[in-house]
């Protein structure tokens, strides 16, 4: 029989999804995807160059543990522009994706029937995180009413002698939410009045819209920089999905932690990504302001054409590339005997009737909702957006 621990964990519905996906696509049916959550743009030239100059030099073997010096110097140096709070070296660790090193926060922050905070929706990953923990994951819904702010008062609500963590992401995967200075700032409070630590995973932060300005909680103060985790990566600012990279900020305590199950899970990040990660970080940028401007204007067709359809309402997201819409006036309506009870329903229909894929919100513990992604061209969002707009007609 498998371990507890596995039998415990459910598998990611975003990826399970993309294999579905992928399954139809290769029985030749035209399927347009709005649940990668990727940009469609390729990695910068200057990017995949430095990879490829690292393997000419055969920069292939095993690097520290943490990354190699030179590109947590610039971590270091990038904290510090742009999110206006300081860090060494030694208190950066870099790993496979940004999803090792939030797992490795997790396990090296939290114990058995420890609890850690969820404001939903949430990403898929989360939940499953902290239970690989052994640790309790602890629900509380945002205001979808105010566009999926933080709920302050129902955060301090859920807190308990138990409480070692809360877990935010901003802008957030799902909702395209961006969180206020004024929110976070309250947050960095409750966190040192309640002793518990911020894990703060903030890869969309260079995906921002309407002049939002993205607010690294980290910063407020050193009593509170030293209660956070601060996650980031290279896979969404720069198109490297596939390179797999990330890294941690936080006090050396918790990052010699991180580095001591890393050591014994993957040894080291890859060598070649960690060279085209520096590129990333001291080279040009002009690139990432090029996806920014060109997501920006898919996500403002995209949130017209959803609020144009009939019982569909959605709110605007100021960040990632997401977009949200409440569909239960849909619940209860019925196609072909088959009566749409659900975000599940509601996204099987359309994959089966609209060939078009979406997430279901009940992923993101969000069962009134779909997520939508526009790291798409705009021809397959308005193609896609033709397609549910029909399909959905057939609901009666």
């Amino acid at each position: 029989m498998l371990s507890k621990r596995v039998r415990n964990i459910k598998p990611s519905a975003t990826l399970v999804l993309t294999g579905k996906v992928a399954e139809l696509k290769k029985a030749g049916v035209n399927i347009i995807s709005f649940n990668v959550g990727e940009p469609d743009f390729g990695t910068p030239e200057n990017i995949c160059s430095a990879g490829v100059q690292a393997i000419n030099d055969n920069f292939t073997k095993y690097t520290g543990v943490s990354g190699i010096i030179e590109l947590r110097e610039a971590v270091c140096e990038k904290l510090k522009k742009d999110n206006n709070v300081e860090y060494k070296p030694s208190e950066i660790s870099v790993g496979t994706g940004a999803k090792q090193p939030l797992v490795n926060a997790i396990l090296t922050i939290c114990d058995t029937n420890d609890e850690v905070i969820l404001p939903t929706p949430c990403w898929v990953s989360y939940e499953e995180m902290v239970k690989l923990a052994d640790a309790k994951p602890v629900f509380v819904p945002a205001k979808e009413s105010e566009g999926f702010a933080l709920d302050l008062d129902a955060i301090e609500k859920a807190i308990t002698k138990n409480t070692k963590a809360i877990l935010i992401n901003t802008p957030n995967n799902p909702t395209g939410a961006v969180y206020s200075e004024e929110s976070l700032r309250k947050l960095g409070e409750m966190a040192l009045k309640h002793n518990f630590y911020i894990i703060s995973d903030e890869v969309y932060e260079k995906l921002i819209y309407d002049g939002e300005k993205h607010f690294c909680v980290a910063s407020i103060s050193k009593e509170v920089r030293d209660k956070c985790v601060v996650i980031n990566g290279f896979s969404k600012a720069y198109a490297m999905t596939g390179w797999r990279m990330g890294y941690a900020a936080a006090n050396k305590e918790i990052i010699d932690g991180i580095n001591a199950i890393q050591g014994h899970m993957t040894s080291a990040p890859n060598s070649i990504t960690q060279k085209a990660c520096l590129e990333a970080l001291l080279g040009p940028q002009e690139s990432l302001e090029i996806m920014r401007v060109e997501f920006d204007k898919r996500r403002l067709y995209l949130l017209d054409r959803l609020n144009s359809i009939e019982n569909i309402t959605c709110f605007n997201a100021k960040g990632a590339f997401y977009l949200m819409p409440n569909i239960s006036k849909l619940f209860g309506k019925s196609y072909d005997g088959k009566i749409m009870n659900d975000s599940l329903d509601v996204a099987n229909f359309l994959l089966e009737k609209a060939h078009i894929a979406v997430v279901p919100g009940a992923a993101f513990e969000s069962k009134d909702n779909l997520r939508i992604s526009y790291s798409n061209s705009m021809e397959n969002i308005k193609e896609g957006m033709d397609r549910m707009e029909e399909a959905l007609k057939l609901l009666k």
